[in-house]
């Protein structure tokens, strides 16, 4: 192939321009032509395309947020969308576009691939990091060090004042972004939407840390499970025990991309556009698996499901103690 476009698509993640330039930089060096689609598949229904080169790019790699701009496009959800973003493509004489997002850009791109012959690479950006194929997605990690940031100063003011509290994390369906940062920020208790939890035993837990000397618990809340609100007023009517809740919310879709993202995002840019450049046959997603870059067809990844890590819970569980 030699002429290409690349998109990002649903919610921002940190490392997406790190991803762009990649894409733009690595087909530059290889003769290609680039172009960049804005505001995801909702801009390729509109025609809105660029064209791209090593310049473009400059000075993005540290900045969070998409250079592309990103938003949700219903339309594509449906035959007459996507034929119209295959019918743009055609007009621009595209052979291959490369996608940045998570679990619902990656079915788009699969519809585009399978009903009109559009061989797409998926590079997977999403904080949640809910794509089983993977071991990481891109802003996972940044947004895991956000929270860290945020928990180290929560917690110099609850000890100050012998309380304890809540700090609710994105994960709607994927707990793994208040697991890690549950664990690498010492956190009492961890609460994830894959597990079941005990509000008994966690606020037991509390009133004996109490006991123990011990008053500045931090729970960490995964989205998913409900409201900090909630579980403030249950912890509170339980033990009588002050506590004061924190939403981190979309302050941990921003921000600069940390090393690990960066260098994601080049590796699988760099796969992606290899795959295009080469002629691949069928669309495929990159991803990262012990620390090697891996590719797998669209619908074959898109089947695998994501597997939480119950054993690091319970590793958490016992350093709580």
């Amino acid at each position: 192939m030699r002429k290409i476009a690349v998109l990002t698509s649903g919610g921002d993640a940190p490392g997406m321009n790190a991803a762009i330039r990649g894409v733009v930089r690595c087909a530059c060096s290889r003769g290609m032509e680039v172009y960049g689609i804005e505001r995801g598949y909702q801009g390729l229904i509109n025609g809105n395309l660029y064209r791209m080169d090593s310049r473009s790019v400059s000075d993005t790699i540290q900045k969070g947020g998409t250079i592309l701009k990103t938003a949700r496009c219903p339309e594509f959800n449906t035959e007459e969308g996507i034929k119209k973003g295959a019918d743009v493509l055609s007009a621009y004489g595209i052979e291959g576009l490369v996608v940045i997002g998570g679990d619902g850009s990656f079915r788009g791109m699969r519809d585009l691939s399978n009903k009109h012959g559009i061989i797409c690479m998926g590079i997977p950006g999403t904080i949640d990091n809910d794509l089983g194929y993977t071991d990481y997605t891109l802003g996972f990690d940044t947004a895991v060090n956000t929270v860290l940031d945020a928990m180290n100063k929560i917690r110099d003011t609850m000890t100050s004042h012998d309380r304890a509290c809540i700090i609710e994390v994105m994960g709607r369906h994927c707990g793994d972004i208040a697991l890690y940062s549950g664990i690498a920020g010492g956190a009492e208790s961890i609460i994830v939407p894959e597990l079941p939890f005990d509000i008994d035993e966690m606020c037991n837990k509390m009133k004996k840390n109490i006991i123990k000397g011990k008053v500045s618990d931090i729970i960490v809340l995964a989205e998913g499970v409900g409201s900090c609100i909630d579980l403030k007023k249950e912890i509170t009517d339980r033990t009588g025990i002050t506590v004061r809740t924190v939403k981190l919310g979309y302050i941990q879709r921003g921000g600069t991309p940390s090393m690990q993202d960066r260098v994601l995002a080049a590796r699988c840019a760099d796969r992606a556009v290899e795959l295009l450049y080469n002629d691949s046959k069928e669309s495929k997603v990159i991803g990262i698996k012990r620390n090697k870059i891996i590719d797998l067809p669209i619908d074959e990844a898109l089947e695998i499901k994501k597997v939480f890590n119950k054993e690091m819970l319970e590793v958490a569980s016992r350093l709580a103690h």
